[in-house]
């Protein structure tokens, strides 16, 4: 029995089989880890690159947000400059129609940049847009209605910039 070649027990060529299967799953696993590595390093990198250009977005929304602001007021001020300007020569009616039109020139800007003028004479008294000065008697007001407005509030896109500083009306002392 020595000398015989030594035969395969029953059931090793399944063992074989089974080994080279298990190794063909441990590879495919391996595959699929590195896939899944891979994919994951590509998805951190990719979230990266979006955090620096929102950075990026969010500092040059801060440094240039008034741009078109800024570009609004030019004709203002160049309107006001050319108002001092011709002050000396021009009369009092010329002067005002100038202001007027300036004045006209920045509440364009204003509104084009969001901004909108809130005036509440003859509204009922809202804290949550007007400042109250004082309480005026007055028999024509109903009590708690805007009278006058000392200084017009503003509104940025619908969001309070300024109240309107009011007087309001309440009943007259009996």
């Amino acid at each position: 029995m020595q000398g015989e070649p030594s035969q395969p027990a029953p059931g090793d060529g399944n063992a074989a089989e089974a080994g080279q299967d298990l190794l063909s799953r441990v590879r495919r696993a391996e595959e699929a880890a590195e896939e899944q590595r891979n994919a994951y390093l590509r998805a951190a990198a990719e979230l990266e690159n979006v955090r620096k250009r929102a950075a990026r977005e969010v500092e040059s929304a801060r440094q240039y947000g008034a741009e078109g602001l800024a570009s609004g007021l030019l004709p203002v001020l160049d309107s006001l400059e050319l108002g001092l300007a011709s002050a000396e020569k021009a009369d009092a009616a010329t002067l005002l129609e100038g202001q007027r039109a300036t004045l006209r020139l920045l509440l364009k800007a204003l509104e084009a940049a969001g901004i909108t003028e809130i005036d509440p004479a003859g509204l009922p008294f809202d804290p949550e847009r007007h400042e109250a000065m004082a309480m005026q008697p007055s028999a024509e007001h109903a009590p708690d209605t805007v009278v006058a407005v000392v200084q017009k509030g503003y509104l940025l896109n619908g969001r309070l910039l300024r109240p309107a500083r009011v007087l309001v009306a309440r009943a007259p002392d009996a």
